[in-house]
């Protein structure tokens, strides 16, 4: 399927849509040069540094966590309408003991300005570097937020991705 470039604003309520009703699928590939793909409900698209970005939350104990930092760079797929169960599968098994992609015979396919692939299967991606990262640290966050979300101690690292460039299917409508 033929992709088109757009304004990586151009597609922000489509992308928050799904975001908010299932999530989207991060794929990220560590020097192995063996990509995975993370189902993700948390993240914000925005601008900063003059520049558009996506920031991912990412937790230090996931497979996702080891490739982002070996290689720095992932792809955001927007999953089109009938792709509940890939959603689910990829944030219930961990890219360690899965190969996910195989598993659910997913095309990735080789992307435009970053060495990580994107999902063919999904009608949307973005292409991203990241260019800052932060952990969250105990005692950082409002209380009522670090109780109900970090009980184990188990923190996310947020990763701000540099949006290089963002890819739809001419007829991406007719699929979200």
């Amino acid at each position: 399927m033929v992709r088109v470039s757009v304004d990586p604003y151009s597609v922000i309520n489509e992308t928050i849509a799904k975001l908010n009703s299932g999530g989207l699928l991060l794929v990220s590939m560590g020097l192995s040069g063996v990509p995975n793909v993370m189902t993700i409900g948390w993240g914000l698209i925005g601008r900063m540094w003059r520049e558009p970005f996506f920031l991912v939350a990412v937790r230090k104990s996931r497979y996702t966590h080891k490739l982002l930092e070996e290689r720095g760079e992932f792809t955001v797929n927007v999953p089109g309408d009938g792709m509940d169960k890939v959603l689910e599968y990829c944030g219930t098994y961990s890219g360690r003991d899965h190969d996910k992609f195989k598993e659910l015979s997913l095309t990735a396919m080789p992307s435009y300005k970053v060495s990580v692939p994107y999902i063919a299967q999904c009608p949307i991606h973005y292409e991203c570097r990241v260019s800052f990262k932060v952990d969250v640290t105990p005692g950082s966050l409002e209380k009522v937020i670090e109780e109900s979300i970090y009980p184990s101690g188990n923190y996310h690292t947020l990763y701000f991705g540099r949006i290089l460039g963002v890819y739809v299917e001419e007829s991406f409508a007719s699929r979200i």
